[in-house]
């Protein structure tokens, strides 16, 4: 398991291009979109690829059967070595590593607990991808509220938006985002409530993060700003793009409320610190 240096990462796009899952946060890493880590089993011929984007998100994928990178991966993954200060959350390519990470991890892979986990655990979470359905976005209940201002998220949101899903986890900074990104925010009594933007874009493919001021939840402002950024997506010619873990059953059912349908549920797998 070695750490690909930044000049090879072309031998990542082909690859790369076979993940029939939503891949949008490697693409970022791969494509030098956003700063992250690539770890590969052979740096002149890599067969075995993970990618892992600074938000958290992480993709492991190609040739499952490398007994040697599969036993470094375990001791990565339990931080044996601790050599990571943060959670990961997996994704892997194609469905047989699953059954080489059960076998890997053994008794070290709990199922969902919605708590923090001890060292050396290995937390089964679900992943959901979905598709946007234009019709069903169009036939959605529009909300009505009072005193809410919308407006293009500008550096000084950006710096100060506070929550887990926020633009300055996506982007390697501010002028990164205002010129390559765009996002919206919303305004409630002139308070910064919620917040909807591009946490990738590539091609005709728009991926959507949003969140919303602790205080200035369950109000439906996440579903307002999320529709303000979709109007764009559409305007603009991008397809909107919504994933989110199963357990996070606000996300799951904000995305079925503004037009996205599950289509895909894959194993997700949270590292432990």
């Amino acid at each position: 398991m070695v750490l690909l240096e930044k000049s090879h990462y072309d031998k990542v796009i082909v690859p790369l291009q076979s993940v029939c899952i939503n891949n949008l946060f490697a693409r970022s890493v791969v494509e030098h979109k956003v700063s992250g880590k690539i770890y590969v089993d052979n740096i002149n011929n890599p067969k075995v690829f993970y990618v892992v984007h600074p938000y958290g998100m992480s993709l492991l994928f190609g040739d499952y059967s490398n007994s040697d990178f599969n036993n470094h991966f375990k001791e990565y993954g339990l931080n044996l070595n601790k050599i990571r200060t943060n959670y990961e959350w997996v994704q892997v390519f194609p469905d047989e590593w699953n059954d080489t990470l059960i076998n890997l991890f053994g008794n070290n892979l709990v199922k969902s607990a919605y708590n923090t986990i001890e060292a050396g655990i290995i937390e089964l979470n679900t992943r959901v991808n979905f598709k946007f359905s234009h019709e069903k976005y169009l036939n959605r209940e529009i909300k009505n509220i009072q005193n809410i201002k919308i407006v293009k998220t500008d550096k000084n949101i950006f710096e100060n938006m506070h929550g887990s899903v926020i633009p300055k986890y996506f982007w390697d900074n501010v002028n990164d985002f205002l010129e390559n990104g765009i996002g919206f925010s919303l305004l409630f009594n002139k308070q910064l409530a919620a917040t909807a933007f591009s946490s990738y874009i590539h091609d005709d493919k728009y991926e959507l993060g949003v969140e919303t001021v602790a205080e200035f939840r369950k109000k439906g402002f996440a579903e307002i700003i999320s529709s303000v950024l979709i109007d764009y997506c559409i305007e603009s010619n991008y397809e909107p793009v919504w994933s989110c873990r199963f357990e996070n059953t606000g996300s799951y059912m904000l995305a079925q409320k503004i037009g996205f349908m599950p289509i895909m549920k894959k194993p997700y797998y949270r590292l432990s610190k």
